[in-house]
């Protein structure tokens, strides 16, 4: 990863400091929030709106990314107002304040309608999908009771950390055409790393906000979670990688979620791909002896110490690589008496 990361071109290789916007591109201003996790930050794009900015993305609704928002509008942004905000999926870090900007500033929302409806399911009915969903998920693919206990504890601190959605909002979907001041974007969806994230082009001036989907130094988390124990939430990451690679010129600016803005979006995602071909071949190999479950692949992939907080990503990727291999007939599935999942190498 390193290797194809030296490859890229970062035109801003420092971010910006805190408080303060940096000018990305012609009527596009990048700035960050803090986040309280390893990832410990989330790119926040300006896009300049008839009479103001259009915001992209939100942070989380934390006090540390209230007060970060409050120094750039006291900051930088004095005397300038906000328009509207499109939110690019339903993660917190991502959707996390839009309930907050909404009341506080009149902004109306545009978001994927899956992003949506989900975001307003973990508002409003989030007991439904909590432990009780959780805890025979787990266990099935062979986590210990205590380590099971570990991360359904953390409950929905992750979640909770939004502010909600506004009641209503304003559906984009593949294809639209989205209007911010004189300029017209296209966008474009893909799934995997959310259920419809919502990436813009603005072919004329090369300019590609990719939110999570494509990410210059790390692999964005593709998990799979409880509420759809056998999806192929790689193999749908894959096809919206090679459907970028389709669509989006090779010599765009990237403009991601996390990281910095780099050239070398089709080099990036040649080694996404590949990063996932490796993971796959890496569990296969583990699994060509002795059948071996879920959690006790994870390790293997990641052999780091992990929190809870990890162990649930972490937990929830392998599962999304060993259900692609099961569909592709490189593995295959025992159950034993307990009632635990093992896979073996076909």
């Amino acid at each position: 990863m390193d290797t194809v990361a030296s490859a890229l071109v970062f035109p801003h290789p420092q971010p910006p400091a805190p408080g303060t916007v940096t000018p990305i591109a012609p009527g596009v201003l990048w700035f960050r929030l803090p986040l309280p996790y390893r990832l410990d930050h989330v790119n926040i794009y300006l896009i300049e709106d008839t009479g103001g900015w259009a915001v992209l993305d939100t942070g989380l609704a934390t006090a540390a990314c209230r007060a970060a928002w409050d120094a750039i509008l006291a900051g930088p942004l004095a005397g300038q107002r906000l328009t509207q905000m499109i939110v690019t999926h339903y993660h917190p870090d991502h959707v996390g304040l839009a309930g907050w900007l909404a009341s506080r500033f009149g902004l109306p929302l545009s978001m994927p309608r899956p992003e949506y409806l989900y975001s307003l399911a973990l508002q409003y009915a989030p007991g439904d999908l909590g432990a009780e969903m959780g805890r025979p998920f787990y266990r099935r693919h062979g986590l210990s009771p205590e380590v099971t206990e570990l991360v359904l504890g953390r409950g929905h601190e992750y979640l909770r950390r939004t502010s909600g959605v506004p009641t209503s909002y304003h559906r984009i979907q593949h294809g639209d055409a989205l209007s911010i001041g004189a300029r017209r974007f296209q966008v474009l969806t893909g799934g995997g790393h959310a259920l419809e994230q919502a990436m813009l082009v603005q072919p004329d001036e090369k300019l590609f906000f990719a939110a999570d989907q494509v990410i210059a130094r790390i692999s964005p988390n593709v998990s799979v979670h409880a509420m759809e124990p056998d999806l192929d939430a790689l193999g749908i990451y894959l096809h919206s990688l090679r459907a970028l690679r389709d669509s989006v010129p090779g010599d765009m600016l990237v403009l991601p979620g996390h990281g910095l803005p780099f050239y070398g979006l089709h080099t990036r995602i040649g080694a996404l791909i590949e990063h996932h071909a490796q993971r796959c071949g890496m569990i296969a190999d583990a699994c060509r002896q002795h059948p071996l479950s879920v959690a006790a692949l994870v390790p293997l992939i990641f052999d780091r110490e992990l929190d809870e907080h990890q162990t649930g990503f972490a937990f929830g990727e392998v599962l999304a690589h060993v259900n692609h291999m099961l569909g592709a007939g490189a593995l295959a599935l025992e159950t034993d008496a307990a009632g635990t999942d093992r896979y073996r190498t076909t």
